[in-house]
């Protein structure tokens, strides 16, 4: 008799454990999450690319006589003004020459003085009936002869004279020595270079865009650089010029923008630019871990008091430019929800949730830039949108896309 009791108590337990498991399992705890709003501010919509600078002004200075090199006095470095002295060329051959051709214009100059004295005498004879009007001419031609070579001969001197100023070689324009070439000793010809000199104060930046966004891209656009050898700097310039054709290869457009350079960037170097395509006095924007994508599409979870407790509803949303932790709503939020923000992922419509305070101040909008995707061409250098560049541009953008910035109120 005592068995079967034990037996249908113990039944009787079990099924009373079973039936208080299944009633935790059937009402979960609330989701801990942490919340946000959803602000509007500023919003800058731009396009990003990673570029290269060149100097718009790299003579290459060569030798304009030839003969043997004396003195350089530039080296590679040193900082040069137009006019100054860089090299100098034995200048005795030149020499030689100029006087030369000094003396031949001297001589010929002589000649024709003396042919001018005799065409006079001719004409007056001329005039007398003396002499035949064809030895008059032949006297007008030879002194018209002279008068030529005479100047030719001028024209000589005067070059031999240049010639011999050449032997000092000097700076065409303000700039750094790149490359000296010469050295003291050198037998050079004309043309041969001597040196590399650059002027870096005024740079062209060559920035690659895919061709799908050239629509987009027009001449006097505002651009925002900043390069990794100037740190915190942000330049300013537009778009000078599109270039008509495709970069072969790349299949890219070349976007030009010429920089006014302080003396911290260099020729040959990166820079990270972002044109600005248009501005938005109001924008609304959300933090992208916000945005969870479900059956519905892409939505958020706004947190709404529901019978005395706190649950997440559902609301689909259009996205537009995203970039740096931000992305902005087109449609489906007004602007001032609460809504979920770390933990979204992991609810539901209608799912219970406790807030939770993040770290310093997360519920609020930071400063920042959105993108929306794009696509870069084969072998160009990764083109992305931004705004704010002095948080936004960074040493190596992320693949080409649309993007904009976000200055919350």
């Amino acid at each position: 008799m005592r068995h079967p009791l034990v037996a249908c108590l113990a039944l009787i337990l079990l099924a009373g454990c079973g039936q208080k498991a299944e009633e935790k399992k059937a009402v979960p705890p609330p989701s801990l999450i942490t919340v946000t709003q959803a602000a509007k501010g500023e919003f800058e919509v731009v396009l990003e690319t990673l570029g290269t600078l060149e100097v718009l002004a790299d003579p290459k200075i060569g030798a304009e006589v030839a003969g043997r090199v004396t003195q350089v006095l530039a080296r590679t470095g040193t900082q040069v003004k137009a006019g100054d002295l860089m090299a100098v060329i034995d200048a005795g051959d030149v020499a030689l020459q100029n006087k030369a051709d000094e003396a031949e214009a001297r001589r010929i100059e002589a000649l024709a003085k003396q042919q001018e004295k005799l065409a006079e005498r001719q004409q007056t004879l001329m005039d007398k009936g003396f002499l035949s009007k064809n030895a008059g001419e032949d006297v007008a031609a030879q002194r018209a002869a002279l008068a030529a070579q005479h100047e030719a001969a001028r024209a000589r001197a005067d070059n031999s004279r240049r010639s011999l100023g050449k032997t000092q070689v000097r700076a065409p324009i303000d700039g750094i020595v790149e490359v000296q070439i010469v050295s003291p000793g050198d037998y050079v010809k004309v043309g041969d270079p001597l040196f590399n000199l650059v002027a870096p104060k005024k740079l062209r930046a060559h920035l690659p865009f895919a061709e799908s966004l050239g629509p987009r891209l027009q001449v006097g656009q505002e651009v925002r650089l900043a390069s990794p050898l100037a740190p915190g700097k942000v330049f300013t310039s537009r778009i000078k010029d599109i270039r008509p054709g495709i970069v072969e290869g790349s299949r890219s457009l070349d976007v030009l923008a010429d920089i006014d350079n302080d003396g911290s960037l260099r020729g040959g170097g990166t820079v990270n630019a972002a044109v600005i395509v248009s501005a938005r006095a109001e924008a609304l924007t959300v933090p992208e871990q916000s945005i969870v994508l479900r059956p519905a599409g892409k939505v958020v979870y706004v947190i709404a008091d529901v019978d005395g407790q706190k649950k997440a509803q559902q609301k689909p949303v259009r996205v537009g430019a995203k970039r740096s932790g931000r992305i902005e709503i087109l449609e489906g939020l007004a602007g001032g929800e609460t809504i979920a923000l770390d933990g979204a992922g992991f609810l539901t419509n209608g799912a219970a949730v406790a807030v939770k305070e993040a770290a310093g101040a997360a519920s609020k909008v930071p400063a920042g830039t959105q993108s929306a995707g794009g696509t870069t061409p084969a072998g160009a250098a990764g083109t992305k949108d931004a705004a704010k560049p002095e948080a936004a541009l960074t040493p190596n953008p992320s693949p080409a896309r649309v993007e904009g910035s976000v200055a919350s109120r």
